[in-house]
């Protein structure tokens, strides 16, 4: 049965809860006390850490380096990108849930935050109580490539080929329970076949995987991926978007090669530690948001292969808890398991 897309989905979600998060930003008192606390509360007086739980050069980061300016500006403070991988995501993720709520740290979360909780089981922190959702940043599909070298020219011949040599496919990821991960979960559920998952500390060790040919195959974002595909050096076989994706309009999608179900979709997003001031979230979510609808800003990213998102904070915490469930949902009938 067909899921509806992260992207689909987030929206559907932001519609169900938009007005409760209206009416809730609503009751923000705005009398002359509490508007002298929300600016004794929101004073930055140093250099901000944005944590990113890995390493250089993946869409985690390259997004972190986006949106920095737009918080730098809005506080008159530099906005630090502090790469800190390791443990799927949890060791950097788990400095921002430890950090003090005084604004001067804040972390940038992907699909690995909502997936991890059901793959992982115990954290050192809790996903739903730990944080203070800020702002939902951008989406983006996933492209499914493989070495040349890989008999198979389609996603139907790659299932075929996995059926036939069950066992000796491999796919490479960003981490257990990252986006990537949990695309090729899904491949080797819907599609009935025996891959072998092989985790690495960044989404750039697992292309450089591929293309080198130790390993058979790589979901990655289409910024990750499109320069190795006009060059021949990989060859993209599907996407998950529901349709197909503008920056690479000659893929077909998963459910155009009859597996629909394979649909998960990377996430990335703004958030800090849990009793951050409400007006400092605030702050951070308007100067995200305006940076967002800068003609430059959605250049960018379109080119990189991300579709803009943003929202209140209100609508990125129940965003949070959805797909949190969803993903848990996925994790136990894939039969995902960390290694």
């Amino acid at each position: 049965m067909h899921r509806p897309s992260t992207g689909m989905r987030q929206r559907a979600t932001y519609a169900a809860h938009g007005f409760a998060a209206l009416a809730g930003l609503a009751l923000v008192p705005q009398g002359p006390v509490a508007h002298a606390q929300s600016q004794a509360e929101v004073r930055i007086s140093r250099p901000i850490r944005m944590i990113v739980p890995y390493v250089p050069g993946g869409g985690t980061d390259t997004l972190a380096r986006i949106v920095a300016p737009f918080v730098s500006e809005a506080f008159g403070q530099p906005v630090l990108v502090d790469n800190r991988p390791g443990a799927s995501s949890t060791l950097g993720t788990q400095i921002v849930a430890q950090a003090a709520p005084d604004g001067h740290t804040i972390g940038m979360i992907d699909a690995a935050f909502l997936i991890n909780p059901s793959l992982l089981g115990k954290l050192p922190y809790d996903t739903l109580k730990d944080f203070s959702p800020i702002v939902l940043v951008a989406t983006s599909p996933l492209v499914l490539l493989v070495h040349p070298s890989v008999r198979a020219s389609s996603v139907k011949e790659l299932v075929a080929l996995a059926k036939a040599q069950p066992g000796r496919l491999t796919f490479g990821s960003a981490g257990n329970g990252s986006a990537v991960h949990l695309a090729g979960e899904q491949l080797r559920s819907v599609a009935g076949v025996d891959l072998q998952h092989i985790a690495y500390k960044g989404a750039g060790q697992s292309i450089g995987e591929v293309l080198g040919g130790q390993i058979t195959m790589v979901f990655t974002t289409p910024s990750g991926g499109r320069q190795h595909v006009a060059s021949g050096k990989l060859r993209a076989l599907g996407i998950t978007s529901p349709k197909r994706f503008a920056g690479m309009p000659d893929v077909p999608t998963f459910a155009e090669s009859g597996l629909a179900g394979v649909d998960a979709a990377t996430i990335n997003g703004l958030v800090g530690p849990a009793r951050l001031p409400r007006a400092y979230v605030q702050q951070v979510n308007d100067a995200v948001m305006a940076g967002l609808q800068r003609r430059e800003t959605q250049e960018r990213l379109q080119e990189l292969g991300f579709d803009r998102a943003g929202g209140t904070p209100t609508q990125f915490a129940a965003w949070i808890v959805a797909e949190t469930a969803k993903w848990a949902k996925v994790v136990k009938e894939s039969g995902a398991k960390p290694e």
